[in-house]
């Protein structure tokens, strides 16, 4: 989809290497009729072939899969003008929001918003993302006093909208918008198993995307009419006072912006976040070791935090699966890549590794404190991606998860009654079931 070139483009150059090693039919026959999931062929396919391989998926030509980071560096990095992404998979959702748009709309969009998520930007929203990890912190508490039950993931994801909606409009999250947008996880969720026809894909989904368009247009007016929430005026008016000078901004386009940051300010969070405590339930003797180091508030608690992120997104990273479309024949690590060839680069299968991450299945966040803990290259662990179309909002999201667990590890430890017995792999990697829970005080 993505036509620019990052800093590093260089001169097309000829498919001129040898031929991909593909996957024996056998492999992928025997993964059909056991109806299997589509990572485990993958893992199959780079457990056999390596970090470029091909894999016949249907009757048009080989997919091919890219795992090895200097490949994954060069397709994502140094030539995303010849490697593009060609349909979002969530454009039904989110339009042509930032994540989907292309050329000089995309270049536009990303730098209106690049300057809100890096520095001064972040700085805005500080205190709206602690504001709503207290508000979630003190229901955390009622719910340890009164010993009900929760659903970790279900309140993960509220703080995670509360967090992105205050720095969208200045307002907290309120339980009558909550509901509404409850409607952007469930289309999230359904992307993945839609019709392939677009009209039949969105007449599935169009109630709960009905829902979406009335908060979205609402929250379009109030921030157009001038009126800031209590916290202040939110990154909604960013986009609705560049209507002024820009015309494109129309309130389509601001509607589709706004729908982009909902779902990637506290969608891809809200998974990560629940994914760590379920890895904490399983590995305790972690939170113990990242509330030994230094004292609250303190720098060195804030990089133990980080580094519990850190190795849940190496596990389970934001986007298991980036697709990409080759435009011209090019020479990958050493491979022969004809244009108009589909391409799997898969941060999940990366990040487990065992030739980059000793152990790879292990969760051991000291991997990213221990100074020779992971792989430097910077193709081999990017669960936001790398290059001019990694994700926008990596700052926002490492601050809203650092910020939550600052007030909630210390505090409580969940006791799960149920745990997700798997995986479901959709555009997310998600827990397949409810995480439900009692809380606990910390001995600590």
């Amino acid at each position: 989809m993505d036509t620019e070139a990052g800093p590093g483009s260089l001169a097309p150059a000829p498919a001129t290497g040898r031929p991909i090693p593909e996957a024996d039919p056998a492999l992928v026959a025997g993964w059909r009729s056991r109806r299997g999931e589509l990572v485990e062929l993958l893992s199959q396919v780079r457990e056999r072939l390596g970090g470029v391989a091909a894999v016949r998926l249907g009757p048009a030509a080989p997919t091919v899969l890219v795992t090895d980071p200097q490949a994954v560096q060069h397709v994502l990095a140094r030539h995303p003008d010849r490697y593009v992404k060609r349909s979002h998979r969530a454009r039904l959702l989110i339009g042509d929001g930032v994540l989907a748009a292309t050329g000089a709309a995309w270049k536009r969009q990303r730098r209106l918003l690049q300057s809100q998520f890096t520095g001064t930007g972040m700085r805005r929203y500080e205190q709206r993302i602690t504001r709503a990890a207290r508000t979630t912190a003190a229901r955390w508490e009622e719910y340890a006093r009164t010993g009900q039950s929760l659903d970790v993931g279900r309140e993960i994801r509220r703080f995670a909208l509360d967090a992105i909606w205050r720095s969208l409009t200045g307002h907290p999250l309120d339980d009558g918008t909550e509901r509404e947008l409850a409607a952007v996880g469930a289309v999230a969720t359904a992307l993945p198993t839609l019709p392939a026809d677009a009209t039949d894909a969105r007449d599935a989904v169009a109630a709960d995307l009905a829902r979406i368009d009335t908060v979205a247009r609402h929250a379009v007016e109030a921030a157009r009419s001038g009126a800031a929430g209590p916290d202040g005026p939110g990154l909604l008016h960013v986009l609705t006072d560049a209507a002024a000078e820009h015309p494109e901004y129309t309130d389509r386009l601001i509607r589709d912006e706004l729908v982009t940051l909902l779902v990637a300010g506290h969608e891809t969070t809200a998974i990560t976040l629940t994914w760590l405590y379920l890895l904490l339930d399983r590995h305790p003797a972690a939170r113990e070791q990242a509330l030994a180091a230094g004292g609250e508030g303190s720098a060195e608690r804030r990089q133990a935090l980080q580094a519990l992120v850190h190795e849940t997104l190496r596990l389970y990273p934001s986007a298991w699966i980036l697709p990409r479309h080759a435009t011209e024949d090019d020479t990958l690590a050493g491979y022969a890549v004809e244009a108009g060839a589909d391409l799997l680069v898969s941060p999940y299968l990366t990040h487990r590794d065992p030739e980059l991450w000793p152990d790879p299945e292990r969760f051991d966040p000291r991997r990213f404190t221990a100074a020779d803990g992971r792989p430097t290259h910077p193709g081999a662990y990017y669960p936001f991606g790398i290059g001019p179309r990694a994700c926008i909002g990596l700052q926002f999201a490492l601050r809203e998860s650092t910020v939550l667990l600052e007030h909630l590890l210390p505090a409580h430890i969940p006791v799960f009654s149920a745990t997700p017995a798997g995986a479901t792999y959709g555009i997310t990697v998600r827990p397949d079931g409810p995480a439900a829970a009692t809380l606990e005080p910390s001995r600590d």
